[in-house]
């Protein structure tokens, strides 16, 4: 007998919705019961759910994820309210806690080292590599003129190419050399302008190359292989720390005076710069931070992820992407980071919370967006490293888990205001939780 996970599905894409949510709801035993499910969480305003379908394809319903705020947070002088979506528990409460430690002691401070991205032109080409280099000043500005058409608009706002080299790869593979493009791309994240330049680039060059009237280049034809910008931007850079003196570290733990908490919440990092088991871990907690951001103004986190634990393995092993510098009695924490972000283009103005974070922030631009999203994954880390070298994590963790492991029970609103108050002196753990609820209910 077939099942009917076994058989392969031809044209789903080409079903209406109502369609496609029947089909998926008939791998389930309660199939009516799971389209009145997923149709719950469809936006009550027909041309906003169509809005939300076009984002992406074969959509059947929309997923919620909590969208919070860390309030009070310093960057420069300024004051945010930052909006952060994301489901993990604690996270939100942690940037807001360091927020306000730090609040107090100046803010946190930021700046924007570079903002260059990459993209590539990947092609093989059988001729001598000096032929190529000797033409290279012809085929840049072959490439330029072919795509003034297209970087127009990008030159108008101040950005557009930056500079474009040939990179020889032919000892590493054999016949294949690169293309390789910087660009500036200002307030925008830039990646559909970048691909549409480097296509270009890659038309150009094959039919530059053919046009060349000497034997040895018309036997020796270009083949473009891939034209696509790079999510590794090493030269896109934010730097943002904090710092004080050790007196005003003072009192963070009842065990420790402010020298001992910094020499030890230094020691704490400095593993995460050997160990890369720590370090996955530590630089997880960062982007905690970073990707809440990312994702409530309706950027790429997985493109910020990838270019951050690519940079933290720069050095040829993976390590902390944060810093402690101690100097005489001022503690200093550190973090640098490549972000690409955008504030307009994409789903930044076409999301209406998008939107509405970017209003929040004040309609930053793509580098103060930067400066702030850093600042939220500098916060999460300070207060990760903080929790794990005085009271341990899982304390305040299991605390702001609370509420996650009651719905498990499905526990009542008298139930939770009697666990909420139980708890307060008490580990939290989902055994002691269900042991609690249980005890209650009889």
């Amino acid at each position: 007998m077939i099942r009917k996970r076994d058989i392969i599905i031809k044209g789903f894409s080409k079903l209406l919705k109502e369609d496609k949510l029947k089909l998926v709801a008939e791998y389930f035993e309660n199939p009516g019961e799971v389209i009145e499910l997923l149709k719950s969480f469809w936006h009550t305003d027909v041309d906003q759910q169509k809005l939300f379908d076009e984002f992406s394809e074969n959509t059947i319903t929309n997923f919620i994820i909590p969208y919070g705020i860390a309030p009070n947070v310093i960057i420069n002088g300024r004051n945010y309210l930052v909006p952060m979506v994301i489901e993990e528990s604690s996270v939100v409460a942690a940037a807001s806690a360091a927020a306000k430690f730090w609040s107090e002691r100046g803010g946190f401070r930021s700046q924007v080292i570079s903002s260059t991205k990459i993209g590539q032109v990947h092609f093989s080409w059988k001729g001598a590599t000096t032929i190529l280099l000797g033409l290279m000043p012809q085929i840049e500005q072959r490439l330029r003129e072919a795509v003034k058409p297209i970087t127009a608009n990008m030159e108008k706002r101040g950005g557009g190419i930056l500079d474009i080299s040939l990179v020889d790869m032919t000892d590493k593979i054999e016949n294949y050399y690169q293309l390789m493009v910087s660009f500036e791309t200002k307030d925008s994240m830039g990646a559909n302008f970048i691909n549409s330049v480097l296509e270009e680039f890659g038309q150009t060059l094959t039919v530059f190359l053919s046009e060349q009237i000497q034997l040895e280049l018309q036997s020796r034809q270009c083949e473009i292989i891939m034209a696509i910008l790079s999510n590794f931007t090493p030269d896109c850079i934010v730097k943002t720390w904090v710092e004080c003196s050790f007196e005003q570290l003072d009192n963070i733990d009842e065990n420790l005076n402010g020298e001992e908490f910094a020499r030890k919440f230094e020691k704490a990092v400095n593993i995460a710069e050997v160990d890369v088991y720590r370090a996955t871990t530590h630089n997880k907690g960062i982007y905690n931070g970073i990707d809440a951001v990312a994702i409530a103004t309706g950027n790429d986190f997985r493109a910020i992820e990838a270019a951050g634990h690519t940079y933290a393995a720069r050095d040829g092993h993976y390590k902390s992407l944060s810093r402690v510098e101690i100097d005489n009695n001022l503690f200093r924490f550190i973090l640098e980071v490549p972000l690409a972000l955008g504030t307009v283009g994409g789903l930044t103005s076409l999301h209406p919370l998008a939107k509405q974070s970017l209003e929040l922030l004040g309609n930053p631009t793509a580098h103060e967006l930067m400066m702030i999203a850093s600042t939220m994954g500098l916060a999460n880390n300070f207060s990760a490293v903080k929790s794990l070298t005085t009271k341990g994590i899982q304390a305040g963790h299991m605390k702001m888990h609370l509420f996650n492991i009651l719905n498990h029970f499905k526990a009542s609103e008298i139930e939770k205001n009697a666990a909420v108050e139980h708890f307060k002196d008490q580990k939290v753990s989902f055994a002691s939780v269900g042991k609690y609820i249980a005890t209650l209910r009889r």
